[in-house]
This record gives C-alpha cells, structure tokens and sequence, in this order.
C-alpha cells in the first residue's frame, strides 16, 4: 500500500501545497495531501505567486484547495510533515490520545545544518528561495521513502 503523506502550513495556500505538488510529482506512487492549521483560507486555491513561481519551475498545483487540519487527519495519513514548529505544536494540540502518527518536520529531509523550517514566502516573499529549499526536502524524502 503506497504511502499516505500530508504537508501542513498555516494557511495551505503556500508552502503545503508547493509541498505536495512537487512531492506528487516526484513520487506519483505516493499519496498526498495538504491543509493549513488556520480556516482563512479554507476552499481557495493557492497563492497567485506561489502558483506562478512553481508553474516557472514545471509544477502545477491549481487544481489544489485549502483546508483546515483536523484530528482525523491522524488517522488518515501515515506520516505528517510540517512547515515550522509553530505548525507542529498547532498539530500537535489536536492529536488523539494514543495516536503514534509520525510528525516531522518537512525541512529536515533537506538535509541543511541547522535548517528545521520552511520559511512562508506569504510574508518573506522569497517564493525562489522556499521553492529551491522544498525541492530539496521532497528529493530527500524520496530517498527516505
């Protein structure tokens, strides 16, 4: 049975769906998904420039729509990676008693000294950057996988 991945940011219109657009395609035997531990967005598609910059780069993610992290979510999903330690302690507070799904850190597959978190290009506005550093960690999942 393949792989059942989720990708978690804050708002799911940034870094978790340029997360699983690239991981989806480098790794179509994997399942995937992603959602954002707020509800602002929640039915958009993501950000215009996040789209843009990934488009540049040969991924497609427009068919993709926020939605808001939930509990089942441990359930249905194998391993969850997230953006940054705020979205995994926001993760975290929702997890089920006795649940032993994974949680990691998406940015430690990338395999920089000292790099745990993915900067959100929402506010940074370095979509470039995020993109070259999501690329990396979906390359070194697909080894860990």
């Amino acid at each position: 049975m393949p792989q059942k991945l989720l990708f978690v940011c804050l708002g799911n219109i940034c870094r978790s769906p340029a997360a699983e657009g690239l991981v989806r395609d480098l790794c179509p035997e994997v399942v995937t998904d992603s959602s954002g531990t707020g509800a602002w967005h929640v039915g958009e598609p993501p950000y215009g420039p996040r789209q843009a910059a990934a488009r540049a780069r040969g991924t497609d993610m427009s068919d993709l729509r926020a939605r808001q992290f939930t509990r089942d979510d441990f359930d249905r999903f194998d391993l969850i990676l997230v953006m940054d330690h705020g979205n995994r302690a926001n993760v975290e507070a929702l997890r089920p008693a006795g649940d032993t799904t994974e949680v990691r850190l998406f940015a430690e597959y990338a395999g920089q000294a000292g790099v745990t978190e993915v900067p959100d290009p929402y506010y940074t506005r370095d979509f470039d950057g995020c993109l070259d550093l999501l690329e990396e960690a979906a390359a070194g999942l697909k080894r860990a996988l």
